[in-house]
Parts: structure tokens; sequence; C-alpha cells
């Protein structure tokens, strides 16, 4: 006999356990295959959780190098450990592994440990999935499976990956030394993270970028900033460059660049990307033909064009971050349970964890001239901001676009300290339909770095107080 449940979610990461857990909630007999011991998915096991750990630990470090002696806190003889560095990273993720683990327990979800792949169309009104594992393949059926397997690290032609010298944001999480060069190939969040990473600890870091800008898609203003920030703490960028290949060489690397001499290094980040994980889950039997991209086609509600078969987070178009598959994920479930789910994909958040941090959310202006949106815009610098000046940390500034008609914030995009938290409040604001005037009113505690997101709206009506 199959065993059968009312759904079952192939993934364990932000968005699989998430779905998992809402549908147990909503009183589904639920059960989550996913090939990994931890759960969590990538950015728990080398990705969101473990490089933040690694950018704390070296951001005190730096402070204390840098900034301690201000306050008049004296740190002689400063080192640092990498062995402690790396083991408390990773005691970080054994314990919020567990922590998922007892979650799925206290929500009595079934965990099937191996690869998922669909054995094909619903038959009977059921799905069969085949879960393979290390002591053979158990068969299970659901009325409903919810595709989750989040997406891995695209490759650049011209680079074989080792795992070793020449590798991805997995090693790169786990260095046994400080490089003394480390090239990074892509100038986007990974890139410019671990970078930071390694920079602080003592590494000359080269980021090699295609595009002649860092952070694609981010608001152009302020990256242009944060570039320069990032070039004074040590980073070297080469902007507009062609990486055509990368080799071993002796107990280096060489990178090969397109119309310039090759550069030599003890390691490659490889940080271009990440593409569709959709291999091996048995698309074919089903009739889902994934998009030139690889991603898997659904309509506004996660469904594929196979029934009883849906599709969230990183498989699917749109932005690969771990929050926009958990919304996802609960959306898609509660439409099958409830018979409604809804993601308002105008407010998820974009957060580089640099330092300082740069968020937004929302339409750029570089959208909104594209799209033919009138708008106003007003900013307003940390550095005149009594918090940030109290904490020395006085770089970047809050920038907020308001519609130049109906005064609807459009977007909000922040350069500076804390930035990741401080763009909670611009989405949660621009989920009520809030205008820049709503932002404006609204009475902000002082001294606190939200401030600065009041004086830029209204900034908006050039009616900033402190500037």
């Amino acid at each position: 006999m199959t065993t059968s449940y009312d759904l079952i979610v192939i993934g364990g990461g932000p968005g699989g356990y998430a779905g998992a857990i809402r549908a147990a909630q909503l009183g589904f007999n639920t059960a989550c295959v996913e090939k990994e011991e931890i759960l969590g998915g990538t950015c728990l096991r080398v990705g969101c959780i473990p490089s933040k750990a690694l950018l704390q630990s070296s951001e005190l470090f730096h402070e204390a190098q840098h900034s301690f002696a201000d306050h008049g806190i004296e740190s002689d003889n400063l080192r640092f450990d990498l062995d402690k560095m790396l083991k408390r990273k990773e005691r970080v993720v054994t314990t919020l592994g567990r922590g998922i683990n007892a979650l799925m327990k206290k929500n009595k979800i079934t965990r099937y440990s191996g690869l998922g792949s669909i054995v094909g169309d619903a038959e009977g009104g059921l799905v069969r999935v085949a879960v393979t594992k290390s002591d053979g393949v158990e068969e299970i059926s659901a009325k409903h499976v919810i595709i989750a397997t989040g997406s891995k690290v695209a490759q650049l032609r011209g680079i074989q990956v080792d795992g070793d010298r020449i590798g991805t944001s997995a090693e790169a999480l786990s260095y046994p030394e400080v490089p003394k060069h480390l090239v990074v190939i892509g100038a986007g969040a990974i890139g410019l993270e671990l970078g930071s990473v390694w920079s602080r600890l003592g590494a000359e870091v080269t980021v090699l970028e295609y595009l002649d800008r860092i952070i694609p898609g981010m608001d152009t203003e302020l990256a242009g900033s944060f570039q320069k920030i990032l070039t004074k703490q040590g980073l070297k960028f080469r902007l507009g460059t062609r990486v055509t290949g990368a080799e071993v060489k002796d107990d280096g690397c060489l990178v090969h660049i397109e119309g310039s001499e090759p550069i030599e290094c003890d390691r490659v980040l490889m940080a271009v990307g990440r593409v569709p994980n959709t291999q091996g889950l048995g698309l074919e039997n089903t009739g889902i033909a994934t998009d030139t991209r690889g991603r898997i086609p659904v309509n506004g509600h996660f469904q594929t064009s196979s029934p009883g078969i849906y599709a969230i987070g990183d498989v699917i178009a749109g932005p690969m971050l771990a929050h926009k598959a958990e919304e996802e994920a609960i959306a898609c479930v509660e439409r099958i349970i409830t018979g409604y789910g809804h993601v308002d994909y105008s407010t998820i958040p974009y957060i580089v964890y640099t330092s300082p941090e740069f968020a937004g959310v929302g339409s750029t202006e570089a959208l909104l001239k594209e799209q033919g949106i009138p708008y106003k815009k007003g900013s307003f610098p940390f550095m005149a901001n009594g918090r940030a000046k109290a904490m020395a940390i006085s770089e970047g500034m809050v920038k907020v676009l308001a519609h130049a008609e109906t005064d609807r914030v459009l977007g909000v995009h922040i350069l500076g300290v804390q930035a990741g938290e401080l763009i909670a409040e611009a989405a949660a604001a621009m989920s009520y339909g809030a205008s820049s005037e709503d932002l404006a009113r609204t009475c902000h505690a002082h001294p606190t770095l939200a401030e600065t997101i009041k004086e830029a709206a209204m900034a908006v009506d050039g009616r900033a107080i402190h500037m």
C-alpha cells in the first residue's frame, strides 16, 4: 500500500518547510521530502544564515580594529581565531536546523529523507512521488504536491569549479585560512557580502563584474555611493569586465579576462547568480515544461500545467529570495485549503548585508522612468541623524519615491546602518498603500535611526527639519 497524504512538499528550504507547517496548521496531513540531512535549504545550510554569522564576526573584528579607539576602548594586541569563527557559524546553523526539525514534529509533519521526484500526473486524484533513499525507493502519494526545491549556483563558461581553489559561496563560507588575494566574480549581494567578510579579515579582494555597475536592479544613485564606500573599505572593483576562464595553477589560481592580462590569486569565488533546481524532479513524467531560464511556469495561484502540482520559490519567476519563497508557499497552501492566498510582489524587500547595509523595496527611479510614472522624491542623509552620529556610523542615506499626483509611496531605498531592519517599516507602509505624507506624519521616537525615513518622507515635499 502506498502511503497517501493531503499534501506532499518536495524541498525543505524556507518555502518548503513554511508551506508544510502552514498546511498542517490548517488541518492537512502533510509530508515533506528533503534530500539534505538538515532542513532549511541553501539559506540555512550554506547561504543566508552562515554568511550572516561570518559577517557579524568579521564586522566586530573590523570595528575593534578601526572604531573602538574613538569610543575610548583600547584593544591592543587584537587578533582573531578563524577556527572559532567557523565553529560558531556551524553552531548557529545546527541550532536553527534542530529548531526546524522540532517544528516539523510539533506540527506532526512526516519527514522523508531522500530525493523526491514525481512519478506521473495525478491518477485517481492523487499525484505519485518517489523518494529515492540510500536504502532504496519508497513511493508516496497526495492530492496536492508543491515543488519547492530552490536553486543552485549558476555556472560560468570557461570556469570549472573544483570545490577548493575555485569555488562557490559554499566553499567561501569555510576557507581554512584567510586568502592573500581573493577574486570574486560577480558584484551582486553574495559576492559583496562574502568579499567583505574576507576583506575585513585581511584578504586583498578584487571584484570582477561584467556590467558597468554593482548590485544590478537596485537604486542606481545609492549603488554608486555604495561602491565608493566599499572601495574605501579596501575592496577593489573592475567593472565592465568579461571573465573568460579560471584555472588552478600551482598553489593558486589564474583568472583570464577578455582584453587584459590574467589575474593571479589564491582563491576564486564564483558568484554570478543562481538557477532553478529542477533537475531530477521527474517533470518529464508530468508534461510540465520549463521556460528558457529553467523555471517552472505557474498561474497566479502557483498551479503548474499538471493537475495537483504547484511550484513556489526559486523554481518559478521572480527574485530568488528566501522570504519571497516563504510568502509564496503560505499563499499557495492557503489558496488550496481556504480558497484565498495572495503575495504582494511590489512590497518584497531586498537587502545586502554588508556594512553599511543596502536595502530597498518597491520601484527604483530607473524603473519609474522606464514605465513613464510621474514621481517625486525625498532623501535624507544618516550624517544628519542624531542616533547614527552617536553610533559613529553615519554613511549613506534614505530615499523615498512617491507618486507625483497621488503621493502614494512607490519605493524606498536605504544605504546605511541597519538598513535591513529599517526597510520593514517601508514595506509595511507600502502594503497598506501609505503616502509619503503618512510616513511624514507618523511620530518616530527620538533619537532613532528610523527618523531618517520620516525625514526623507518629509523631504518629498521639501520640508525636512534637520537638513
